[in-house]
Order: C-alpha cells, then sequence, then structure tokens
C-alpha cells in the first residue's frame, strides 16, 4: 500500500518561528509596537464609523417613529369617517 502522507502535528510549523504562542489570543513575539499601533488606529476608525451610523440609524428610527404616529392619526381619522358613514347609512334603511 501507499505510504500515508504525514501532516506535521499542531504548533510544529510554529517551532521554526520561534514557538507557538503560548495562547490563542497572545500575538506573536515578532509583532511590533508600530503594527499594534496601526492595528489600534484601525479599530478606533471603525468604532467612529460604527458610531456615526449609530447616530444615523437613530436618526431614521426618530423619522420612523413620527410617520407611524401620522399614519396612525389618519386610520383613526378615516375610521371615524366609516364608521359614521356606515352609522348614517344604516338610519337610512331603516335597520
Amino acid at each position: 500500500g501507499a505510504e500515508p502522507v504525514r501532516l506535521p502535528a499542531a504548533g510544529e510549523e510554529g517551532l521554526a518561528e520561534g514557538g507557538p504562542p503560548d495562547h490563542s489570543y497572545s500575538l506573536s513575539s515578532g509583532t511590533t509596537s508600530e503594527e499594534l499601533l496601526r492595528k489600534l488606529n484601525e479599530q478606533r476608525d471603525i468604532i467612529a464609523l460604527l458610531e456615526v451610523k449609530m447616530k444615523e440609524m437613530k436618526g431614521s428610527i426618530r423619522r420612523l417613529r413620527l410617520a407611524e404616529a401620522q399614519l396612525r392619526e389618519e386610520i383613526r381619522e378615516k375610521d371615524r369617517l366609516l364608521h359614521a358613514a356606515s352609522a348614517g347609512t344604516r338610519k337610512r334603511h331603516g335597520l
């Protein structure tokens, strides 16, 4: 039979680069402070963008609530007119 292909064990490739990090969340020893700063600034930019989006969302939610209130008011008005009209026809037909 063919010889099975041997896959490197977990962390084995990492040994060449000074060993695998001790925790999944620890950074490789080669991470420079410049890289960290760049990552931090990227995160800050993302957060700023999200905050802007949140403000926009809050604005559109407010607009939608106002529109909803106006529509509900119109529906109430139409309902009253319909009830008044149907009450009028009922009287006319002597029902």
